[in-house]
């Protein structure tokens, strides 16, 4: 019999792995992900909005820019300053607050909107989280996702670090949230209508060795896991990574464009 997973000491090491480096840095380039989940959300002026796992706050500046009441939450106090520095040279007007997705800190139904870009997909409780999204937005209201697919780059990219450094027996896969049957599986039953676009997002470098740079020294969860590998480990995890960047890379020689397919979801409440 296998021993159940200890979700909280799961959930303290992804916190410590998303406080390190400064996701920042990789963040601020998804930012057109946030614009085009903001509009299929179809988001009005004064509604309530609330950001989930919102990180540096793509999905947050992007509610705030089209006039919406936004509260921004994270369970890394550090990110939510990125998205504070950010909002305040905008002169966007954003409540921050610290909170984690299992346990959201607010009344039933309290949003016209929750969103959540490749942020809630990484909580440890995966139906948890889920129920929580359902929860605090209203009859009527919008719950909007973008989650990376497992067949994409970044889903891709998280298997092949799970062969180098493997997550703890019975852990969940993030990309779970990127498998249309399992948001089916987790709103359906809850009355929602679920509606899934599929869209792409390119990373943009200047060759394999330029991104695995930025992500070793930015991207928490690598650059956890390069700090932590042996060096032999390391240097075939580097090896590994690199034949899967330039395999899927269109761009040829002369520069590096990866595409990574992701789930744009808008789930409404009935």
């Amino acid at each position: 019999m296998s021993t159940p997973i200890d979700l909280t000491a799961l959930k303290n090491r992804q916190m410590a792995a998303w406080a390190s480096g400064d996701y920042a840095v990789i963040g601020t380039t998804l930012q057109i992900v946030g614009e085009q989940l903001a509009e299929a959300c179809d988001l009005l002026c004064d509604e309530l909005v609330l950001d989930v796992a919102a990180g540096n706050g793509n999905a947050t500046l992007a509610a705030a820019r089209r006039g919406c009441n936004v509260t921004s939450t994270d369970y890394v106090a550090a990110l939510l300053e990125r998205g504070e520095d950010r909002a305040r040279a905008e002169r966007l007007e954003v409540t921050f607050q610290v909170a984690d997705a299992e346990a959201l800190p607010f009344a039933d139904g309290s949003f016209d909107a929750v969103l959540s870009t490749f942020g809630v997909m990484f909580a440890p409780d995966q139906a948890k989280a889920a129920s929580e999204l359902a929860r605090v937005c209203r009859p009527g209201g919008r719950i909007g996702l973008a989650n990376w697919t497992p067949e994409g780059f970044v889903g891709q990219m998280f298997k092949t670090l799970g062969r180098h450094l493997p997550p703890p027996a019975g852990a969940q896969s993030p990309s779970n949230w990127g498998s249309e049957p399992w948001l089916h599986e987790h709103f359906d039953e809850r009355n929602f209508l679920v509606q899934v676009t599929r869209r792409t997002f390119n990373f943009r470098y200047r060759s394999a060795a330029h991104f695995i740079d930025v992500f070793r020294n930015w991207y928490g969860p690598l650059h956890k896991a390069f700090a932590v590998l042996p060096a032999d480990g390391a240097k075939a995890f580097e090896n590994d990574l690199t034949e899967l960047i330039n395999g899927m890379n269109r761009a040829g020689e002369k520069s590096l464009v990866v595409p990574s397919e992701y789930l744009e979801v808008v789930i409404t409440r009935r």
